[in-house]
């Protein structure tokens, strides 16, 4: 198996596991709904739900976390990477995963192994509110969520080898965008017509490659590029 199909495989791995994790957010609006009908309808709160509230963001935050990284989404300062070239880009990246990366994402495994394991043992319940649920099946969350990370972080390790070797960076998965939601409202907009809709989805599609791939946009090649789409859409 190739480096690419290995990465590809992991992305696959976070990316499901992600997706599947948000449903988490159907849940929860379901679950806090239910409390403010219970508690300003019906003037009959529960107490153990705020805990569970908590948990659910909680694992929803922590098990989204390899699918985020898998896309290229978490936050990052790029007012001097970007004008790196890839390989540099690359080299920066894999000094800063081996030197902080793994030891931290090591060392959260560790820990909250520790964590879910006393947990259980003692049948931990939440003492933020008087009848607090179990809590060790959430604590249960942080090292199955590191070890989902750690997985990804491998991923990117290779990518960044691969990027080394190569000069480019190995495509990433896609998902749905808020961009893709742009382009399907300008092209049902009768006030845009589909001149103006293309120049404008060219350049926030090269925009959002840039920020994928953390480089600069450069304005001339997407308008070469749109002058060319736009000559070969001519009859």
């Amino acid at each position: 198996m190739n480096a690419l199909r290995v990465i590809r495989a992991i992305d696959q791995i976070s990316y499901w596991s992600g997706k599947a994790s948000a449903w988490l957010i159907v849940a929860l609006t379901f679950v806090v709904s239910i409390e403010v009908f219970k508690r300003y309808i019906l003037n009959a709160p529960t107490a153990w739900i705020f805990d569970f509230n908590g948990m659910l963001y909680g694992t929803l935050f922590m098990m989204c976390g390899a699918y985020t990284l898998a896309l290229a989404g978490h936050v990052r300062a790029d007012f001097v990477y970007i004008y790196l070239s890839p390989r540099a880009q690359a080299a920066l990246d894999l000094a800063l995963y081996l030197l902080f990366f793994i030891p931290g994402i090591l060392v959260l495994m560790y820990a909250g192994y520790g964590y879910a394991g006393d947990s259980w043992r003692i049948g931990e319940h939440s003492t933020v509110t008087a009848e607090g649920p179990p809590v060790y099946q959430f604590k249960s969350v942080i090292p199955i969520a590191g070890a989902l990370v750690m997985l990804q972080g491998l991923a990117e390790i290779i990518r960044c080898v691969v990027c080394i070797r190569t000069g480019a960076w190995p495509a990433r998965l896609e998902d749905v965008e808020e961009i893709d939601v742009i382009d399907t409202q300008l092209a049902h907009s009768e006030y845009v017509d589909e001149e103006s809709r293309r120049v404008a989805m060219e350049g926030a599609h090269a925009i959002d490659e840039a920020a994928r791939h953390r480089t600069v946009v450069d304005e001339s090649v997407v308008h070469e590029r749109a002058i060319k789409e736009d000559e070969q859409d001519k009859p």
